[in-house]
């Protein structure tokens, strides 16, 4: 039986922030759950009902729900239990589904923002560090500034993504061009900019980790590229999961397990409906 303990267990899979409130979370749930270790699936579905009667906030309760499977996952993985009383519990998070494809950027559109000139010249192998990531693997904002230096194989080319409430975990390959880009960032940009101990990958300008806000900023500049639509990292995002499902064909599972997506319905509602087959089909099946 493995000796690890919750917290280093959660440790070797989630950021710092995330095990904190994970551990927040399950510290909780035995506190008022005194035979938790034991419960069964009803027992797991009750508890869920209590906190959705108290808390109308579905990503309140998508944390909790995250953080109780892992606990789970814990137990098994010691030993103590051979089950997981709360692994097919889900919660659907109700949100419009329909994607607004004449706000994305096709791939071509998405390549420009690579070629554009950097408000600060120090900056600019690690704004295309970000922005690589933003259009090549589709990371989030909040992805992005969880990413530490030991996440970047480049010996195996490879980019491990961690966990979030809404987002499963994944290893992901790194394109070529990207190879030498993350090295010189790594090797010899991110040591000059480093201002105090930290093992994120990616720094501000004052050599502390970046904030989601200072993606934004970062990006910001570039909006006028594109007068007509909204440039942000969601959109971005957005633009790279459409791509893949439009442009390069690649199976929906495939694009399922790129994004981190927990649902095949979240990707789904990226394929962009053909209007002559949609045509064809509403003709053959109801005449006029």
């Amino acid at each position: 039986m493995s000796k690890i303990t919750l917290e280093n267990y959660l440790r070797e899979q989630l950021s710092i922030q995330t095990t904190k409130s994970y551990l927040f979370s399950i510290e909780h749930f035995l506190k008022t759950n005194p035979k938790a270790k034991r419960y069964k699936f009803q027992d797991m579905v009750k508890y869920m009902d209590g906190i959705s009667k108290e808390h109308s906030n579905e990503q309140y309760r998508v944390s909790i729900l995250s953080a109780l499977k892992k606990y789970y996952d814990y137990l098994v993985f010691t030993g103590y239990r051979n089950d997981h009383p709360c692994k097919k519990i889900n919660i659907k998070i109700s949100r419009n589904s329909a994607v607004q494809f004449q706000d994305l950027f096709n791939s071509e559109e998405l390549q420009l923002l690579m070629t554009r000139e950097n408000r600060y010249k120090h900056l600019d192998i690690r704004n295309n560090v970000i922005l690589s990531l933003l259009i090549y693997q589709g990371l989030t904002s909040d992805e992005v500034i969880r990413l530490e230096v030991q996440d970047i194989n480049l010996e195996a080319g490879t980019i491990y993504i961690k966990s979030s409430p809404n987002l499963k975990r994944r290893t992901l390959e790194l394109f070529n061009k990207q190879m030498i880009l993350f090295s010189n960032y790594i090797n010899e940009d991110r040591p000059k900019m480093l201002r105090c101990k930290s093992e994120r990958l990616i720094l501000n300008k004052l050599g502390k980790p970046i904030s989601a806000d200072g993606i934004h900023a970062m990006i910001q500049p570039l909006k006028p590229l594109f007068q007509d639509k909204n440039l942000n990292p969601r959109t971005i995002r957005m633009s790279v999961i459409s791509n893949w499902l439009n442009e390069k064909k690649y199976r929906l599972e495939k694009v399922q397990e790129l994004a981190g997506h927990r649902w095949p319905s979240t990707t789904e509602k990226y394929i962009k409906v053909d209007s002559n087959n949609e045509r064809e089909l509403i003709n053959r099946y109801f005449p006029i």
